[in-house]
């Protein structure tokens, strides 16, 4: 996809307002770029929020990590610059090694389960087989980044499923891949709920 930046404004003076710093990594093919589109346009449009998203390609196109940030804020964004991460979804052990050390102490980390050797920095990394399961149950690691959105979801709150998959649904609607892919997001959601009720 053509690199874009998108943004949405809704003000709000009466309560403090929060930001999220999000980043998704791994290599070219993964689908990090649309990921990234889908989910700021999920929570900019259909959750109403704030949002700014970019994505960097650089030499990621002959292999190396490729990245995409969405910054998620109640007000508006004066600064568009996705550092101290509260959120990194990787997918590659070269992503979650550069990037898993910019994230906050507080954060969270979700990293395919091939991504990671051993863990790196201060925030809590949860390990799922986001690669694995799309090629034993959807006999394709296409669709491991649309599972890795649903997982996204119902884990840590930050989109709604409902505007997931809205976005994924018009995203593959002219497709032969919408069942698939609106199934494999169905399969991140039932599995971000497995794992949280897993922590409780």
């Amino acid at each position: 996809m053509t690199p874009s930046r998108k943004s949405a404004s809704k003000k709000n003076s009466n309560k403090i307002l929060s930001r999220t710093n999000i980043r998704v990594s791994g290599s070219g093919g993964q689908g990090i770029i649309s990921t990234g589109m889908l989910l700021g346009e999920a929570i900019a449009i259909g959750d109403g929020k704030n949002v700014t998203q970019s994505q960097s390609y650089g030499p990621e196109a002959r292999g190396g990590s490729t990245r995409a940030d969405i910054i998620v804020s109640d007000g508006e964004i004066f600064f568009p610059e996705c550092n101290d991460l509260d959120i990194l979804l990787a997918f590659t052990y070269e992503a979650y090694g550069k990037f898993a050390p910019k994230a906050k102490a507080g954060a969270t980390i979700i990293a395919d389960e091939s991504a990671v050797d051993v863990i790196v920095g201060d925030a809590k990394t949860v390990k799922v087989p986001f690669i694995q399961l799309a090629k034993e149950k959807f006999k394709t690691p296409m669709v491991a980044n649309i599972m890795a959105m649903g997982f996204l979801s119902t884990y840590t709150k930050i989109v709604s499923q409902h505007s997931l998959r809205d976005v994924v649904s018009e995203q593959y609607a002219s497709t032969p891949h919408l069942d698939t892919n609106i199934n494999a997001l169905e399969e991140g959601f039932k599995l971000g709920t497995k794992y949280l009720k897993g922590e409780d």
